[in-house]
């Protein structure tokens, strides 16, 4: 490990000028374009690209954009499975004060369309095996001017890169500024349908800075994108090598086999979710000795089982392991728990915090009901304040007002106390949210679904641990009298509106459920028998 400067660039690298701290999203592709144009800065599947290749197919795309009539306050969107496309469109949409919505491939068509047309998308890019979900709702999207396929080889007749051949080169819009917005990734909200939070510029790089604190790249280094470019783990990560000049190895897909391929490339720096190590350490010990190579692993976005965790740091002696906790609303990593503080015998009880706030960020915890703070190591909603905060969800001014505060605090609807020594213990939600597999889950969105069925009187969605995932979603259903439904036609109901990943994988049938006097559904009762007193309750 090496402490990064405040440029951050890679010891070992020869560059022609030193790096200034960026103030746009697309300088640092720019910088090692001209310092390194020949060094490899992307590898996916069979194709890789230098600096100078990489930085030419962006600027080809904001030509190509700028020609179809995208310019600053627009909209583009990108529906595919993992894809340097998607990188490139990011930079490029923003090198004219346009955003990218990048949307998740597991969902729907009815969900597509949702998320199509609430984020006003003039243009979409879309994959080869997605273009039957959108063609399902074409003629819903109005907005949506030109529809772009993408193979994942760049086969012969890929749209995509017929239309990056025949554009010319353009250069970022003078018109644009660092507050405008660049990426819009949707995140549940409190209706139930997700909203989008818009990341500007300057927020995506005020994060890259901060959440890179305390490690980055030696030379020779790979950094590989495994997370799903849809998750702000995964469209903030892939920010750090392109950060430091250093090569990335993008896998279309988390699974194993992928990995392991990546890992064996070259590829030994990575963040991915909890649930990737316990498929490894169950796989045997070729898979563990493969992933014995990382170097850096940080992991996040979904609760980290304690044994789980201590067998992961027993089986790795030489990876050093980061913790990070934080949400799509600060463009990602808000605390972290660094490598030393993982194999600190003296505090064990550090490995179930969230660490400490990254550089930049400030924390409240703050009484619910008073909104005054509380005493130091007392519960209450965890507040905090950062240049990495959005700029507000997308169309919606009320929305936003409701979780940031008039002196820019950022309400995060989790319950957590500080201990004296500033580490984050994360302990419970305000809001109904299940993370599975690095996946935030709505309850609302479900309940809404299981509410239509005919045998349902009433419904609460939770979540309950799950050795591989974290977490899984768990109907707890009432029946109409007289009704009679099983666990399977309900799980199967779902799945004609849901993603699978929202859909439960358990149902519970309870003749009422508890309720509180004001008539509130009490799913803390229904979580206490699946939690406890057990090391995460979140």
């Amino acid at each position: 490990m090496w402490a990064r400067c405040d440029l951050c660039h890679s010891p070992g690298v020869t560059v022609t000028a030193e790096p200034t701290t960026p103030t746009y999203l697309d300088e640092r592709l720019a910088h090692w374009a001209r310092a390194t144009p020949g060094a490899e800065a992307m590898t996916y599947l069979d194709r890789s690209w230098t600096w100078s290749q990489w930085h030419d197919r962006v600027r080809r795309l904001t030509g190509a954009l700028r020609e179809r009539g995208v310019g600053r306050g627009d909209v583009v969107a990108f529906l595919d499975k993992n894809h340097p496309a998607c990188v490139e469109l990011t930079f490029a949409a923003a090198a004219l004060g346009a955003a990218t919505a990048i949307v998740n491939f597991r969902l729907a068509a009815d969900e597509i369309d949702y998320v199509l047309t609430d984020s006003g998308a003039r243009l979409l890019v879309v994959g080869t095996e997605l273009m039957g979900a959108v063609e399902a709702v074409r003629d819903r999207l109005a907005r949506v001017e030109h529809v772009v396929e993408v193979t994942p080889h760049g086969a012969p007749g890929d749209a995509y890169e017929e239309m990056l051949a025949a554009a010319s080169p353009a250069d970022r819009d003078p018109a644009v500024e660092p507050t405008d917005t660049a990426l819009v990734m949707y995140s549940s909200g409190t209706t139930g349908r997700p909203k989008g939070v818009m990341i500007s510029h300057a927020n995506l790089l005020a994060h890259t800075l901060a959440a890179h604190e305390g490690w980055g790249f030696d030379e020779g280094d790979k950094n590989m994108v495994s997370m799903p470019l849809f998750h702000v783990g995964g469209s903030s990560y892939v920010q750090f090598g392109i950060h430091d000049g250093v090569p990335s190895v993008m896998t279309r897909d988390p699974d194993g086999a992928s990995l392991a391929g990546a890992i064996l490339a070259g590829a030994n720096r990575t963040f991915l979710v909890p649930a990737v190590l316990a498929q490894v350490l169950a796989s045997g010990e070729q898979a563990i000795a493969v992933f014995g190579r990382l170097k850096t692993y940080c992991y996040g976005a979904a609760p980290m089982p304690l044994p789980l965790l201590r067998a992961a740091i027993a089986a790795w002696p030489d990876t050093d392991f980061i913790q990070v906790y934080g949400l799509t609303e600060v463009c990602g990593v808000i605390t972290h728990l660094m490598p030393e503080e993982h194999r600190d015998e003296a505090h064990p009880e550090r490995l179930v915090s969230a660490g400490r706030p990254i550089p930049g960020v400030e924390v409240r915890v703050v009484d619910v009901g008073t909104l005054q703070d509380v005493a130091a190591g007392g519960h209450g909603e965890l507040w905090f304040r950062t240049p990495q905060l959005m700029q507000g969800y997308l169309g919606r001014p009320e929305a936003t007002a409701e979780v940031i505060t008039a002196d820019g605090w950022f309400r995060t609807g989790d319950i957590g106390t500080v201990d004296a020594d500033g580490y984050v213990y994360v302990t419970d939600r305000l809001k109904d949210m299940i993370i599975s597999g690095g996946e935030n889950i709505y309850s609302p969105e479900i309940e809404r679904v299981l509410a239509e069925h005919p045998a349902v009187a009433e419904v609460a969605v939770i979540g309950v641990p799950d050795e591989r995932w974290g977490e899984t979603v768990r109907a707890v259903v009432s029946l109409r009298p007289g009704a009679s439904a099983t666990a399977e036609e309900l799980i199967e109901h779902c799945r004609g509106s849901l993603a699978r990943y929202k859909c439960p994988s358990s149902v519970e049938f309870l003749e009422a459920l508890p309720r509180n006097p004001t008539g509130k559904i009490l799913k803390r009762d229904l979580r206490e028998p699946h939690w406890g007193e057990g090391d995460r309750r979140i």
